[in-house]
């Protein structure tokens, strides 16, 4: 589970140019904007990552003209994302056990922000998403930065996909079984759910069964009514990201996952290298390599990038080796 709220260090302070009342500071690998002054490095605070909504008590009214939501924000030329706290915040901090990467999330009462839903994205509930697929799911690297620096990580060969805004899909076959499902929850089907029609336009139950084994595909559906419809398609499309064994409860490794998409005619995310070596980038390079605009729509800013390795692989600390970079001008110009 994602934690919003927890305690970290300050690991750098720096000025901003032209400003005298505030200053940049690094907590993990985040960057954000500080009051000059409240903290220096080595100091514990509590940062909360964007996309977090911060319960509506004095503490906090600051934020109310934001709906007490923390966004990526850009102050005196400086982008800002997160904001951090001192312990104070906390009553009896002091006789609390309040070790670095203490998840406060709960303590607090800090609730993630979900942006609202279209009824033809929701769909009729069949049940729980299944058990025998993983979840589609991140992390920034921002907040996992130790992982390009781990030496079990370093060096190992990956591949790098544009991260694209659209809902996320998964579709399956298991025992003959076909199904749906949105992120969280196996769909019934109905005329004019997005995740159905787009398994009906690709037909993919037909596409999955020509297969001859359990399996699972997941991507992003993109196209009109889905988050803008940023990319200006003029019908939907999947993109696929994941083909999970299901019997094995595993991803495929790279070439496999391209050769079996390729194989039953559907088409990936964009692919930007499958040459690129962990580790030879720091976060703030990685933030650069996200900052481009989309293979599917040059005329838009493309959401971020997601690097994997070329053969699947665990770390200590994410479990998948598996993480996105968001690209900072997407979250100005969309969040």
């Amino acid at each position: 589970m994602r934690k919003l709220a927890s305690i970290q260090k300050i690991k750098d302070i720096q000025p901003i140019v032209g400003a005298d009342m505030i200053e940049k500071a690094t907590v993990l690998g985040w960057q954000l904007v500080v009051k000059k002054g409240e903290f220096q490095v080595g100091d514990a605070c509590i940062y909360c990552e964007i996309d977090s909504i911060l319960p509506e008590e004095p503490a906090f009214e600051f934020l109310r003209p934001r709906h007490f939501r923390i966004k990526t924000v850009k102050l005196r030329g400086q982008i800002s994302q997160g904001i951090a706290f001192p312990l104070t915040i906390i009553e009896n901090h002091e006789q609390m056990s309040l070790a670095e990467g203490t998840d406060v999330t709960e303590l607090i009462g800090v609730t993630k922000y979900e942006p609202p839903i279209s009824i033809n994205m929701k769909g009729q509930v069949k049940g729980s998403f299944p058990g025998f697929i993983p979840k589609t799911d991140e992390t920034r690297i921002q907040s996992v930065p130790d992982i390009l620096t781990n030496p079990d990580n370093q060096g190992k060969q990956c591949y790098i996909t544009e991260k694209v805004d659209g809902t996320s899909a998964t579709y399956y076959l298991n025992e003959d079984d076909f199904g749906v499902c949105s992120r969280n929850l196996d769909l019934l089907e109905t005329e004019k759910n997005v995740h159905w029609m787009a398994a009906r336009q690709a037909d993919i139950e037909t596409k999955l069964r020509s297969v001859g084994r359990n399996i699972a595909i997941q991507g992003e559906i993109i196209g009109p009514g889905v988050q803008g419809n940023k990319y200006k398609l003029p019908q939907h499309k999947l993109l696929v990201f994941n083909v999970v064994e299901i019997d094995d409860y595993r991803y495929l490794n790279y070439a496999d996952f391209v050769s079996l998409i390729d194989q039953i005619g559907l088409e990936t995310v964009p692919i930007l290298t499958d040459d690129y070596c962990l580790g030879q980038d720091d976060v703030n390079g990685l933030v650069a390599l996200s900052t481009a605009k989309s293979v599917v729509n040059s005329k838009t800013h493309r959401e971020g990038i997601v690097i994997r390795p070329l053969i699947e692989a665990q770390d200590s600390e994410l479990g998948r080796l598996s993480f996105k970079v968001i690209n900072p001008k997407f979250l100005l110009k969309f969040e």
